[in-house]
């Protein structure tokens, strides 16, 4: 921009002038500055003003709009003279103008375009005073700061500044360099009063000002940080040349890459293994650090080194310490204990070169391209641990790996409907990770643990996969010996793993993953099993957990078998726990409330010199003798009433044993006639399998009645008969009570109640025969708690007595039989 320095005064400007819409700012009288002109009406307006007399007037336009009228104009403008024009490529126009002075429109001749309007002109108003004065020189001044500390200011710019000697003119010129909103320089142009229009320009200088300082300080601090980089850079720059002078690792990621190719050296890899965790180890070596990938990689090879790809130190087994540990920890579990007893046995014949052939290591573990050097036989062991909640068995898994002396690493596959959390995730995905088994050898560090997968029936479906069929690889031993996570994505070797599963039914678990499994089943236990283990681990595990002494707390006999037997009557020993704890919760209170008043009884003048405060306090605090009264005061009314118990005392009942996820039951087989046309009812929310079982004893019990007890075939027509099980909120279904339901219809035919104390339990066919049921020592400890005496079974289960204690058959007569005859024979008697 330039300042015009002449304006004729003889020029006569004309009072009716073409205007042009400006977009972006004003301009200011005096000004010399191009403008470019692309919009083809305004274009043919600037063509017209050249062939005349050159003059034009530029207005600012309030709101930007395509095809402005008058009326979207500001009111006052400045009238310019084209001094030069340059046609462009694109069609626009480029001129340079002279703007001479402020005009304001006063009638619109032609409002729409091309907008011609009659105008008249404004003169400054002069006010030659010494503040106006003093206002030039401020402006000056200001403005020279300004442009010293700002490049974009021109030499030029700066002269033409200093040489201006009007002060309305500096004004406009300052007014039109300063970086301010368009609507701020519509108000300065607005302005004829000369010193108004300066202090508001002085105002925005001072405000320019600021900004430039604040922009300084922001851009020294930027330096700042840029030059500390810049010292950080280099100064790392000789360390590390320092570094590699004296043979150190120069940086972190040198040093991880040195700490991992040691690691896999060590491990002596070969095959695919060895050529897989080269090439990682390689492109790990030629990533930056700042790249994407760099973490994932050297989260990959870290899981590498730190997995126990070596054998485990020889094993050092000692059955007798083993067998102790488990004795100690568990009372019973005959079955168990032996099992790791011919565990703990067959591993130390191996050891000793019986049956052994080759020994797998880190390069049998890797494996070379087409197989690997493995032991014929599988070390490892898969057990399914099956009972009723309650039981221990996630406890016994502990114990095992006491007794074992190994690592033990547990989780649960309850509710997992991912398989991903079993094999991992392939790389590929933002936050993957290994499976549960890479990650328990990881924590583990050793390539023979115990596992216990807790669980294991609970497991689901889901679009992510089945985590079921994920974890037949995992417990094959015929496969498991090159076990592939997604995540590793390399062959491993788990079949050294102790696999321990959980699980409180077969019925949810797939036959092929439960081949898989060697199963042992934990029953429930019995009141004088219960009994047992409280005194052995319950009470002392409460009273610590609770803060109290053994000392303070004493249970007899009767008392813990009156919490198992009216109170905790399920299966395991949970409930069991769970009410001792709340009887030392009240006792705990009772304690601390004695104490205090003790301590404050206490008076040293009155006691023996030789006695202390906490002496005097220990000696008067009450010992509790737990009783059943002290029971059920803090207990409440027992839940179960030792006088209400299942019994078959009427026509039509029978009492019947069933197996459930939770241990053995008894059921009542409840059977009434009413006048009707016949026919069978059912209820008590029996499951399809059972229905099919009351149709058949149905049928079985009315031709038997006809057959042998003469009943009228025509009772049939005229009664209707309604079989029910009580508990009716509760699912039942089975095939096992088919001779305790035509029992209950028979009795019910005949009028006559069973023999008392009376269980029985067995499928039956339609001719008569009585088929073997599951479950039978569950359902013996039933009828036991029930106060059972005699249990028919079917004959084929005779072989399942020798896996029933003793103790808990004690006092139970076993009656086998083959044929529903003989169940009638001994539940109904002849007279």
């Amino acid at each position: 921009m330039a300042e015009q320095s002449v304006v004729p005064i003889d020029q006569i400007l004309p009072h009716k002038l073409p205007l042009v819409a400006l977009m972006g700012r004003p301009i200011f009288p005096g000004i010399f500055t191009p403008i470019m002109i692309g919009n083809p009406p305004d274009v043919r307006i600037i063509d017209d003003a050249v062939s005349g007399d050159g003059l034009i007037g530029l207005v600012m336009l309030r709101n930007e709009t395509e095809n402005p009228l008058i009326t979207d104009l500001y009111q006052i403008g400045t009238v310019a003279k084209i001094v030069k024009k340059i046609n462009l490529p694109d069609g626009g126009v480029n001129i340079f103008i002279s703007t001479l002075k402020r005009f304001r429109v006063k009638k619109a001749l032609h409002p729409a375009f091309p907008i011609v309007a009659a105008v008249e002109y404004l003169d400054d108003e002069e006010d030659d005073t010494a503040e106006v004065k003093a206002l030039t020189r401020a402006l000056i001044a200001e403005m020279k700061q300004i442009s010293e500390n700002n490049p974009l200011f021109s030499e030029e710019m700066r002269l033409n500044m200093i040489n201006i000697d009007h002060p309305g003119k500096i004004a406009n010129f300052i007014a039109s360099i300063l970086n301010i909103d368009k609507g701020e320089q519509q108000k300065i142009l607005e302005m004829l009063n000369v010193r108004k229009r300066m202090e508001q320009v002085l105002v925005f200088i001072k405000k320019e000002q600021e900004l430039l300082r604040i922009q300084k300080r922001i851009q020294k601090e930027i330096n700042e940080k840029i030059e500390k980089s810049q010292r950080d850079y280099f100064l790392k720059e000789e360390l590390k040349a320092i570094k590699t002078e004296l043979g150190m690792t120069t940086d972190a990621k040198s040093s991880e890459y040195q700490h991992f190719k040691e690691k896999i050296g060590a491990f002596n890899f070969e095959g695919e293994v060895k050529e897989a965790v080269e090439q990682e180890l390689e492109k790990f070596n030629l990533m930056e650090p700042n790249s994407a990938e760099f973490t994932v990689t050297r989260n990959y090879l870290d899981m590498i080194v730190n997995l126990p790809w070596n054998d485990p130190p020889p094993e050092n087994f000692d059955l007798k310490s083993a067998r102790e540990i488990l004795e100690i920890d568990h009372y019973g579990l005959k079955d168990v204990k032996d099992r790791i007893a011919e565990y703990l046995a067959v591993r130390k014949l191996r050891n000793q070169g019986g049956g052994r052939t080759a020994k797998s290591g880190p390069k049998g573990n890797s494996g070379k391209a087409g197989g690997r050097v493995f032991d014929k036989y599988p070390t490892g062991s898969i057990i399914c641990l099956l009972g009723p909640p309650g039981v221990g068995k996630t406890s016994v898994g502990r114990s095992i790996a006491r007794a074992l002396g190994k690592q033990f690493f547990r989780f649960s596959v309850g509710g997992m409907r991912d398989e991903a959390e079993i094999k991992g995730h392939r790389r590929t995905y933002i936050g993957a990770m290994p499976g549960k088994i890479i990650q328990g050898l990881k924590i583990t560090k050793t390539k023979d643990p115990v596992f216990l997968i807790d669980e294991i029936d609970k497991m689901g479906v889901s679009y992510q996969g089945d985590p079921a069929s994920a974890l037949l690889e995992v417990l094959d031993p015929e496969q498991n010996f090159s076990f592939r996570d997604h995540y590793l994505d390399l062959p491993f070797d788990i079949s050294r793993i102790f696999f321990i599963i959980t699980a409180n039914t077969l019925d949810t678990i797939p036959p092929p993953l439960m081949d898989r499994m060697e199963i042992i089943e934990l029953p429930g236990y019995i009141d004088t099993e219960k009994l047992e283990i409280a005194r052995r681990y319950l009470v002392p595990k409460s009273l610590a957990k609770n803060g109290l002494k053994r000392s303070q707390v004493k249970y007899t006999k009767d008392s813990l078998l009156h919490i198992a037997n009216s109170y905790a009557r399920e299966a395991g020993v949970r409930n069991f726990e769970k009410n001792l704890d709340k009887i030392h919760r009240k006792l705990a209170i009772q304690i601390v409330e004695a104490e205090e008043k003790a301590a404050g009884a206490f008076d040293p003048l009155k006691q023996p010199a030789e006695q202390s405060s906490k002496q005097f306090v220990e000696e008067t605090l009450p010992v509790f003798a737990i009783d059943k009264k002290t029971i059920e005061k803090h207990l409440g009314k027992p839940l179960f009433q030792e006088d209400i118990i299942k019994r078959a005392d009427k026509p039509g009942m029978s009492l019947g044993l069933a197996w459930t996820s939770m241990g053995g039951d008894t059921l009542i087989i409840e059977a009434v006639a009413s006048p009707g046309k016949g026919g069978l009812t059912l209820t008590g929310k029996m499951g399809d399998t059972m229905k099919e079982s009351a149709s058949i004893a149905m049928t079985v019990a009315r031709k038997v009645g006809i057959e042998k007890y003469g009943v009228d075939p025509e009772w049939f027509e005229k009664n209707q008969i309604h079989l029910h099980i009580p508990e009716g909120a509760t699912p039942k279904d089975g095939p096992s009570a088919g001779i305790t339901m035509a029992t209950a219809l028979l009795s019910l035919l005949l009028g006559k109640n069973i023999r008392e104390h009376l269980a029985m339990t067995g499928e039956l066919s339609l001719t008569g025969q009585v088929l073997p049921i599951g479950g039978l020592k569950e359902k013996t400890i039933a009828a036991r708690r029930n106060k059972v005496r005699d249990i028919i079974i079917p004959k084929q289960n005779q072989r399942d007595l020798d896996d029933i204690p003793d103790h808990v058959k004690k006092s139970i007569t076993f009656h086998p039989v083959e044929l529903f005859q003989e169940v009638l024979d001994i539940a109904l008697p002849p007279d």
